[in-house]
Formats: structure tokens, sequence, C-alpha cells
């Protein structure tokens, strides 16, 4: 994941409440598992008319309506977002499942009051002349007119972001003590291993149960333990 630095540009309006996922990236969409590629499709239902034509004027949200994100829990909406280029969304309020997601994936989710919302949504209504700055470190929005707002944010959810740390991320840079935890125990309880290996071994044969005999799976167990049987 990239690290999330201060980003300037020029913030894009969407004034409208209760954008769900849906609205951002519409079901068909949902074929892939790959987080690259879905931009294109980004509220593509409001974007493009009926002959796939990108509609004049139309213009890609940073600061938006009150809960932005509801509806279903797609990862999909916040791949899509960030696809396109968009770092930072400011609203009202968002769905708690999308704010989370919007972590993980290094974009910047940001909720203000209303009065402040509607303060930075008339900046954005100038267009191309505006351009907004959003510092997560210092954690401030600065106007086009130098007016500065503060916001809050989880120091551990802005350690990660301004890092570049997703969760897997996160358990990489632990890569080091894992190894050293699981050579440790490796040696201290040689024994743990062979445990769970048979665990592993009877969850195996619970699932193939219902299509081996008994003796079938006994005798699997005892080879895949090395053990000579019996029966």
């Amino acid at each position: 994941m990239d690290k999330f630095e201060t980003i300037t540009g020029v913030a894009a309006p969407m004034p409208m409440i209760n954008i769900d996922t849906d609205m951002i990236i519409p079901k068909n969409f949902l074929k892939t598992i790959k987080r690259s590629g879905l931009g294109v499709n980004l509220f593509d239902e409001m974007r493009y008319d009926d002959d796939r034509n990108e509609i004049p004027g139309f213009v890609l949200i940073l600061v938006t309506g009150d809960n932005f994100g509801c509806g279903s829990s797609r990862e999909h909406a916040p791949w899509a977002i960030k696809d396109f280029g968009i770092r930072c969304v400011i609203a009202p309020s968002f769905a708690d499942i999308f704010f989370n997601n919007c972590f993980k994936n290094g974009i910047l989710p940001i909720a203000l009051p209303q009065e402040q919302v509607d303060l930075l949504m008339k900046d954005a209504e100038k267009g191309s002349n505006a351009r907004m700055t959003v510092d997560l470190d210092a954690q401030t929005i600065t106007t086009s007119d130098g007016e500065v707002i503060t916001f809050d944010v989880d120091p551990f959810k802005k350690h990660c972001l301004l890092e570049g740390l997703d969760d897997i991320g996160l358990t990489m840079a632990k890569a080091d003590d894992i190894a050293s935890f699981e050579a440790k125990s490796s040696a201290e309880r040689p024994w743990a291993r062979q445990r769970a290996l048979h665990e592993i071994l009877g969850l195996q044969a619970m699932l193939v149960a219902p299509f081996m005999s008994a003796r079938q799976i006994g005798h699997k167990m005892c080879h895949n333990a090395q053990i000579v049987p019996y029966f």
C-alpha cells in the first residue's frame, strides 16, 4: 500500500447523502478480486449515458454528503475509488464498514461537522481555480482561501496510512519476530507441531468421511502421520 502524503488538488463536490456502495461501484463489476482496473467504473451509473459515453460535467468526489459508503460491505468500493486516484473523502459521516475499509486501502476518510463540510463544499464548487490541501500528519485541511480546518483521526490508523501499512504489511513488519517465536517454540515444544499435524489430519478425515469407509479413513490418517496400521 502506498504511503499517504500531503495532497493538494482540486476538490470535486458531490452534494448528495446516502451514497451507497452500489452507486460507488455497481454490482455487475464485482466479478474480479483484483484491486486494479475498477476506477473506470467508479460511479458508473451516474457517470455514463446509455451509450457508454461519459456525461459532460460529471465530477468525482472529494467532498460529499452524510452516510457515505452505506449499503453492502463490498471492498470493491474503496478499491474503485483508490484506483481512480482519489485518496481522501470528506463527509459528515460514513458507514462503519466502508470507513474502516478506506484505511485498509490507503484512503483517508474525514468526518467533519456539517457546517465545515458545507464550507468545503462551497470551496470545491469554485472549480479548477480552487485547490485544497489535506495534511494527514498535521491533521489539517486548508481551503483555497487559506482557511485551516482541523480533523481527528485514530492514531493507529494514522500511523498505518503514513507508513503505507495494510493488514498484510502490518504482519510482514513483524516477520522477524514471528520467525524467532516459531523457532523458539519448536525447540521448546517439539510435540506441539506434531499434535497440530494430527489435528489437521483429523479435520481432513472429517471432511472426507462421507466419501470413505472407516477403514479407508484410518489407513489414510496413519499413512499421513507415518504410522503403520494394524487393521
